[in-house]
């Protein structure tokens, strides 16, 4: 039915669904994250912490619900089904869009624990959200410069981590840093023709921190077969065709359990490694965009 209402009236629908749902959801978490604090012990965690990650689940699902309402769009996601809920993941994927996180959430949902971000400090202070970010433990980083600062994020995200494995969970990271754009391309002079040159340092702070307790890598290639979209485009219902390929990585020894802020050899072994996946990833998403493989519905896999 909202598919048949004008693009501008399922954007408003849409939107206000979304921030109801948020404000509904985050009200509901208040009192497990009260609770955490106030009574610190490790049992009593792990309850609060499941609660809250449940909570976060019927949040993505109620999201899922609207996208699927008013976006006609054909889904075409290949990798998610040998995965389960009760695994621990790292997953890495290229960025063109804000929409890619509604995107990625809805993909996993069900498959994988629900994904976790390494967020600047500063969005901590965003209304609701970025309490329910502090609620789900959400590892902040300062993003300062020099050795000093990123010997401050990867203790803090040490410390994430620690809170991490008491119950299954999945820690995401754009290895680009930001979202792709022509200019900053350009600008970048990135040898890749769809991607931007990678950035390793979140990646090998989680690498670092909590590689061994990780299951696998999953390496994600999102791909919009008729243009990047933009988040009133899902919103609006503008939103016609994703594909997703979603690819298992086994994490070499290599990578796992060093310094990636003192170490250059480490720093080198974990920047090979993730070259390598974007040279593959980039000849990935050519083929997918110049075959016509892109856009085609695979029912067994979405």
């Amino acid at each position: 039915m909202l598919t048949r209402l004008p693009a501008a009236l399922r954007g408003t629908i849409t939107g206000v669904l979304l921030v109801l749902n948020t404000l509904v959801f985050a009200s509901c978490m208040v009192p497990a994250a009260l609770l955490k604090v106030l009574i610190p012990a490790t049992a009593v965690r792990r309850v609060c912490d499941r609660m809250l990650n449940a909570l976060a689940s019927r949040w993505v699902a109620n999201n899922n619900a609207w996208i699927g309402a008013v976006n006609p769009a054909k889904w075409d996601v290949q990798g998610v089904n040998r995965l389960h809920p009760r695994g621990w993941y790292l997953v890495s994927s290229n960025h063109q869009s804000w929409v890619d996180i509604l995107v990625l959430q809805r993909i996993f949902h069900g498959h994988i624990p629900f994904l976790k971000f390494f967020l600047k400090q500063e969005l901590i202070w965003v209304p609701v959200i970025g309490m329910v970010w502090w609620a789900l433990d959400f590892p902040f980083m300062k993003r300062g410069k020099g050795s000093g600062a990123r010997q401050n994020d990867l203790k803090t995200t040490r410390e994430a981590c620690e809170k991490f494995k008491l119950i299954p969970t999945t820690v995401i990271n754009f290895v680009e840093g930001t979202r792709f754009t022509v200019a900053k391309h350009d600008v970048q002079q990135s040898p890749y023709r769809h991607l931007l040159k990678p950035k390793i340092g979140g990646l090998g702070t989680a690498l670092a921190a909590m590689g061994e307790q990780f299951e696998a890598l999953l390496d994600v290639t999102i791909v919009y077969p008729h243009g990047t979209p933009e988040f009133s485009d899902l919103l609006c219902g503008r939103l016609d065709a994703v594909t997703v390929r979603v690819l298992q990585r086994e994490i070499p020894a290599t990578v796992l359990g060093g310094d990636p802020v003192a170490d250059k050899a480490y720093r080198q072994r974990i920047s090979d490694w993730v070259e390598q996946q974007w040279r593959e990833k980039d000849v990935l998403i050519d083929e997918l965009l110049s075959t016509g493989n892109a856009g085609k519905v695979d029912e067994t896999d979405a």
